[in-house]
């Protein structure tokens, strides 16, 4: 077989975009969907309403962040209740328990797998977190 030519048996991943948040940095989808799950790109804490961060603390781009994580999501048909496994990107270790804190009220009760890194910087001047996500959609390619 042609190593090349597609499989049009195999599932496709599909973008998932969610029409109210600002346009990728870069050359990637906001979201991809494979079957029943949705791989969420690292969303920063731009408010979608203003084009700006949300924020200059920790607490409010930490908000900001998963309310993008949660709006791809819902655009490809699940929830910040079905998230499998997160990423969070903090510029400042110092910053974790405060992060910590609101994450925890935005899953409430939620507790997906997670990893927690610090990195050097982010994409954005100010930024000071970066969370990624994969979810479970209840039903297969809804909203995809």
């Amino acid at each position: 077989m042609n190593q090349n030519a597609k499989d049009e048996t195999a599932p496709a991943a599909t973008p998932v975009v969610a029409a109210n948040l600002p346009a990728p940095v870069g050359p990637y989808s906001p979201g991809m969907g494979f079957e029943r799950l949705i791989f969420v790109s690292g969303q920063g804490a731009t408010d979608p309403a203003t084009g700006r961060l949300a924020g200059p603390d920790i607490e409010a781009q930490t908000e900001q962040c998963l309310r993008n994580v949660q709006a791809i999501l819902e655009a490809g048909g699940s929830s910040l209740k079905q998230v499998l496994r997160c990423g969070v990107f903090l510029t400042d270790m110092a910053e974790f328990q405060r992060m910590n804190a609101v994450y925890s009220r935005m899953f409430d009760g939620h507790r997906p797998a997670r990893t927690t890194v610090q990195v050097a910087a982010l994409p954005h001047e100010g930024l000071k977190v970066e969370i990624d996500a994969v979810a479970i959609a209840p039903q297969k390619n809804v909203g995809m």
